[in-house]
């Protein structure tokens, strides 16, 4: 099979395969009379598990590793490095929902600040303007409202001391 038939039975562009290729992370093909590149159901098979654990976002050049391993028969290595990588992932992706919960937390609070009214007269009357760059007047409180929550609270919110 060609290249744009390889690349749409595992549904990536064929750019993503020659990129592959290029790299030296899938095996380059025999190549026709005319130069045209021909994959076989091995080139499928192998360029499919690449791009499953593509998907499960594992690094490029251990997913490159575990697939050449695979398809070269050393299928015990792939067993156990698996694993190991697997629970990595898992380890990155849970970081990452804390973050993600952090960011949506400060958000809410972001949010709430710039729309519930404060004590003051308006939703930001309290807040100190931030000056506009280059005409010299007053900016909205928006800004400062940001850089305050985002930084951890502002002074229009703390509680005084």
């Amino acid at each position: 099979m060609k290249i744009g038939e390889l690349a749409e039975r595992v549904g990536v562009p064929a750019d993503t395969v020659r990129f592959y290729e290029r790299e030296g992370w899938l095996p380059r093909p025999a190549r026709q009379d005319n130069g045209y590149r021909e994959y076989t159901m091995a080139d499928v098979e192998h360029l499919r598990l690449l791009i499953d654990l593509r998907r499960l976002e594992l690094p490029l050049d251990e997913a490159a590793q575990l697939a050449s391993w695979c398809h070269s028969g050393h299928c015990a290595t792939t067993g156990s490095e698996l694993p190991r990588l697997i629970a990595e992932r898992r380890a990155d992706v849970t970081a990452r929902m804390a973050r993600l919960r952090e960011l949506d937390a400060r958000l809410a609070d972001l949010e709430r600040h710039v729309t519930e009214p404060s004590r003051a007269a308006g939703p930001l009357a309290s807040r100190s303007a931030l000056s506009v760059i280059d005409l010299g007047g007053p900016c909205c409180d928006a800004a400062a409202a940001v850089t305050g929550v985002v930084e951890g609270g502002c002074s229009c919110c703390a509680p005084a001391h």
